[in-house]
């Protein structure tokens, strides 16, 4: 089997020798180069094509962002970032990620799990995934511009993968909850900017991100979006016109509150993986909104969503599922396909034009 070939960026000699010899612990993985600025990141992945890149943020001669955006000018290739999990640091990682790099990691690997081996074990997952991904696709900004220019190879693909695509109105709906994973901040952003000011149902987002992280994407989406978003907070009333993001490190779930929906936050159990769940928040939709859902599970590695969009299905909501071609990662979207519950396959450009059609 033809090995993974990487290229480690930073700095600090100690944290590359570091990341060697996790990667090199898998022997699906092989280290290809080092380098230790953005400049000769440039320079090494021209020269020596590995299959992803490892890359920090704060560099000498040229910064990690600035070298993901020469990167993907000169020859695309799946970046995955090292963060710090600051506010400040969540800001930069976004930035990064516009710029083209697929994913993100902690830099302190006791935030990914105390236990070393099984840190170690999802950086070697991270970087095979984020491979896997790009292939067949190239990566690219989520700029305006690149936006503005990039054609999707699936754009035409709604077709269901149930045996009939049942239509939804937005007079039926209480509630949109959106979940993703691995790419889905930027999916998550092209798919809130493409939606008006009068969007006509509230909007639940699930994103699996750490805690600081969500209240600096929200800021941002919010910035760049004609409807409101932000960051969830307990007792929060679902509202027309307005997407609440869950917050990092917790789980959502979806109230009665008079006449419409509120949002309530729970704390994890141990053991739990995701925090904030896409299976969670679904659950949740469909015991207090049966039917009257239209769930929508984007981009991402895993199976989260999954179950929990076969308990929504079985209330009669509605659910849609983006495609393979436009997904970094296919994992996700794929789960609830094969579970045969989706009723639309979509390209990512065509989520909120199917949405903006809600009648």
């Amino acid at each position: 089997m033809q090995k993974v070939r990487a290229l480690i960026v930073d700095d600090s000699g100690f944290f590359r020798r570091r990341i060697r010899d996790m990667l090199t612990a898998d022997p699906a993985i092989e280290v290809v180069g080092e380098a230790a600025n953005g400049r000769e990141a440039v320079e090494q992945v021209v020269r020596l094509r590995p299959d992803v890149v490892t890359m920090d943020i704060e560099m000498p001669e040229l910064d990690g962002i600035s070298a993901v955006r020469e990167i993907m000018r000169r020859r695309p290739t799946p970046v995955l970032m090292f963060s710090s999990l600051t506010f400040e640091g969540a800001k930069a990682t976004l930035d990064a990620l516009d710029a083209g790099a697929v994913d993100f990691l902690p830099k302190r690997f006791s935030d990914i799990s105390v236990d070393a081996a099984k840190a170690r074990q999802q950086l070697q997952q991270r970087v095979k995934a984020v491979v896997k991904g790009g292939q067949g696709r190239t990566p690219t900004p989520a700029s305006p511009a690149a936006r503005n220019t990039a054609t999707s190879a699936a754009a035409s693909t709604t077709a269901p993968t149930t045996s009939s695509s049942r239509g939804v109105r937005a007079a039926d709906l209480d509630l949109v909850i959106i979940g993703a994973s691995t790419g889905g901040p930027m999916a998550l952003q092209r798919v809130l900017t493409g939606l008006p000011a009068n969007f006509p149902v509230p909007i639940l987002l699930v994103q699996h991100m750490p805690a600081n992280f969500t209240k600096a994407f929200a800021q941002r989406v919010d910035g760049l979006c004609a409807i409101s978003v932000r960051e969830a907070v307990e007792g929060d009333s679902l509202q027309a016109g307005q997407a609440l993001l869950a917050p990092g490190g917790r789980h959502l779930g979806v109230v009665r509150k008079g006449a419409g929906l509120g949002v309530r936050l729970v704390e994890p159990r141990e053991g739990q993986f995701y925090k904030p769940s896409v299976d969670i928040a679904f659950a949740s939709a469909a015991e207090v909104a049966p039917g009257k859902v239209l769930a929508i599970v984007l981009t991402g590695m895993g199976a989260d969503g999954c179950e929990g969009a076969k308990r929504l299905r079985q209330t009669g909501a509605h659910i849609w599922a983006q495609d393979e071609a436009s997904s970094v990662i296919y994992g996700m979207p794929q789960a609830v396909a094969r579970a045969g519950v989706v009723d639309r396959v979509l390209s990512l450009d065509n989520v909120a034009d199917a949405l903006k059609r809600l009648r």
